[in-house]
């Protein structure tokens, strides 16, 4: 697994000013430094091209990839951008997963399991024609993305997870993570 590191513990879904602030000055400092905003991925699953992997994107980490993409283009993210951020009810979460026909993600779905408990995800949608896989045209031919976002409030932002999707063709790809280690 790979975190993104920065300085608070946990999933937090009512950062202080203090969190915030922070936040906004990491992505001010990776603009600075040309870093690409997805650099506050929280990324899960494989490192290579060719194996399932994902990332999320929790409040304190949009703020981060926002400043970093304001920052890039020399302004500062405004008050109502940061509110509207802050505001949002749901943590998106992306992964990518394979198969070996274009359509294979059509009708994919996702959930978090936490110790036995399923939560549901307030919206799903995914590829519905998949790109080629750097193996192309041996297997795994095709790669797609499902991309879902969960209600804060469905789900413990400190509880052991695991993220899983289920293609219709059948099969499932799943993702152990420690929301608690997110930072």
């Amino acid at each position: 697994m790979v975190f993104a590191a920065t300085g608070v513990s946990a999933i937090d879904t009512h950062p202080s000013q203090e969190e915030i602030q922070a936040a906004l000055k990491r992505g001010a400092v990776a603009a600075r430094e040309h870093r690409p905003p997805d650099s506050f991925y929280t990324r899960f699953g494989a490192t290579d091209d060719l194996h399932p992997s994902g990332f999320l994107i929790t409040k304190l980490e949009a703020l981060s990839v926002m400043a970093t993409h304001m920052g890039l283009r020399g302004v500062d993210p405004a008050e109502a951008d940061i509110a509207q951020t802050l505001d949002g009810k749901t943590m998106l979460v992306s992964a990518t997963i394979f198969g070996n026909v274009g359509n294979f993600a059509v009708d994919s779905y996702m959930v978090l399991d936490q110790g036995g408990k399923t939560i549901k995800p307030v919206t799903v949608r995914f590829d519905g024609m998949a790109s080629r896989s750097a193996a192309y045209p041996e297997a795994p031919r095709f790669k797609a993305k499902v991309v879902a976002s969960f209600a804060y409030a469905d789900f413990d932002p400190t509880a052991q997870t695991t993220i899983s999707i289920f293609p219709a063709n059948g099969g499932e790809v799943t993702f152990p993570l420690d929301f608690s280690q997110i930072k």
